[in-house]
């Protein structure tokens, strides 16, 4: 695709059509941001003093089914396919914003600078023209280029009006690593409480995009110095002054941040970030005495429990929210090379899953490189790394039994039932524990021996199996706590 000044020819087209039409017209927003710090634009929006029905006329394949002026044009790639999606929107001013996240009217205007006066950030007030010359009534390539955020305007004015602004520079700092000018951040503070009317899946939405940043822990500390952890991340807000114990120079929260800070750093992915910042949050319920002797006792199964509700409380997905917490959970797995057994890794890949694997290695090393005493101990982790590629070979899953459910019930004359279920989960207990026993043979020949038990006794020896297994995890977990005293 041909470039005009740096620019798509579909959006240089779409300008000129509007242009042509009688109309001013601007490349506006996170684009034009991007091209004055030398980044290239993912998403392009136009401006234009044509009014919705004006900008519907001069592209008739364009829809408009919002009430702020926004028009979606779309325009079709050189090869004849619908390719793009643009979106222009009428010049405007919003009026009272009564819910302090959504204009209670908007008026259109013929100004561009009313329409620039609207926005949140000096940044994000700046319109280009087609020959790469700015309209820029309020300094925003200046700040870019000192890497300042600064509201537009008065910032209690642009924050009471849409709460939600107050996170969006945070998410700023995080993906940009900007910093928030001083007037800026005073009236973050006077309007932090404005933050708690705001819907959980609009705040979710922004914490989400802020660990997408790659300074994700410059953001969370950000909130801490504006007074807004409490309100979005009151558990992780909990932390800070909490003492660990001697293999921590950092209390709680530090802790917690240097090890987010070492994901950032490695760009780990999303969950690993996110489990990283919340491995440790239960830590402050939880810990016992004081100095460096103190103890936090379950404070990796709690602090699943919370991180499990906070990812909730953002409205994310129900597979985010299992995945971090399972990596929580998990996070205190043991490896040393002299007693860890390849009995123990299949059963943990078991629970956590193969496809997770890395990304619990990868918290382990964001726990242990965020401690201020780090000892990344990469033989012991790389040993253990080989014995997980080792044991995915042996079966690790239900599904990977050398029988199923239909041999079961076909060598044993059974129906379908929650039978079968427990057979089948007996059998694996077993092969968990010895896989060479993953013969089709062996395991028909062991259902047989099996099928003569209760239903009742079935799930009984399942259940002892696990109660063997809690008390092995017991027995390893203990032996991780004592060394490093979190017991």
């Amino acid at each position: 695709m041909n470039n005009h000044n740096g620019i798509p020819v579909f959006v240089k087209n779409t300008v000129e059509r509007l242009m042509s039409s009688g109309f001013e017209s601007y490349i506006v927003g996170g684009s034009v941001r991007d091209i004055v710090m030398g980044i290239e634009p993912k998403d392009w929006d136009v401006a234009t003093s044509a009014k919705p029905h004006q900008i519907q006329a001069v592209f008739p394949n364009s829809f408009y089914e919002n009430e702020f002026g926004t028009v979606g044009v779309k325009i079709d790639s050189e090869s004849g396919d619908t390719a793009h999606i643009i979106e222009v929107t009428s010049f405007r001013t919003e009026e009272k914003y009564s819910d302090n996240r959504h204009p209670d009217n908007v008026v259109f205007t013929d100004s561009l600078e009313k329409d620039l006066a609207r926005r949140d950030f000096t940044m994000n007030a700046i319109a280009m023209r087609l020959d790469g010359s700015f309209v820029d009534p309020f300094d925003g390539v200046r700040d870019i280029r000192s890497q300042t955020i600064r509201a537009v305007g008065d910032p209690n004015a642009r924050f009471s009006e849409d709460a939600l602004r107050i996170l969006r520079a945070v998410r700023f700092i995080a993906s940009l690593d900007f910093t928030i000018e001083h007037t800026t951040q005073q009236a973050i503070r006077s309007n932090a409480s404005l933050l708690r009317k705001i819907a959980y899946e609009r705040i979710g939405a922004e914490i989400s995009r802020l660990f997408e940043g790659q300074y994700s822990h410059k953001g969370i500390e950000a909130m801490r110095i504006l007074s807004l952890l409490d309100i979005i991340l009151p558990e992780v807000a909990k932390g800070i002054g909490v003492s660990q114990n001697k293999h921590h120079i950092y209390d709680v929260y530090e802790h917690n941040l240097f090890s987010l800070k070492w994901a950032d750093e490695n760009n780990y992915p999303f969950a690993v970030k996110v489990a990283a910042l919340l491995h440790d949050v239960a830590k402050p319920q939880t810990k016992k005495g004081d100095g460096t002797n103190a103890t936090f006792h379950g404070h990796d199964i709690m602090s699943a429990k919370v991180a499990y509700a906070i990812c909730e409380r953002f409205r994310w997905s129900r597979k985010e929210c299992e995945h971090i917490a399972l990596l929580v959970r998990h996070h205190m797995f043991y490896y040393d090379i002299d007693e860890v057994t390849e009995k123990s890794v299949r059963r943990l890949v078991s629970k956590v899953g193969k496809e997770k694997m890395d990304d619990l290695v990868k918290l382990r090393i964001c726990d242990r490189m965020g401690s201020g005493v780090p000892k990344p101990e990469p033989y012991r982790l790389r040993h253990f790394q080989f014995m997980v590629e080792k044991v995915q070979k042996d079966p690790i899953t239900v599904g990977m039994l050398d029988v199923n459910g239909n041999d079961i019930m076909k060598t044993l004359s059974l129906s379908p039932s929650p039978r079968i279920g427990y057979l089948l989960a007996a059998l694996f207990e077993e092969v968990l524990d010895n896989p060479q026993h993953n013969t089709k043979e062996h395991l028909l020949q062991r259902a047989q021996e099996l099928n003569k038990l209760s239903d009742d006794a079935l799930i009984a020896l399942y259940t002892h199996s696990k109660e063997k297994e809690h008390d092995t995890n017991e027995q390893e977990s203990r032996k991780i706590k004592k060394k490093y005293f979190v017991e």
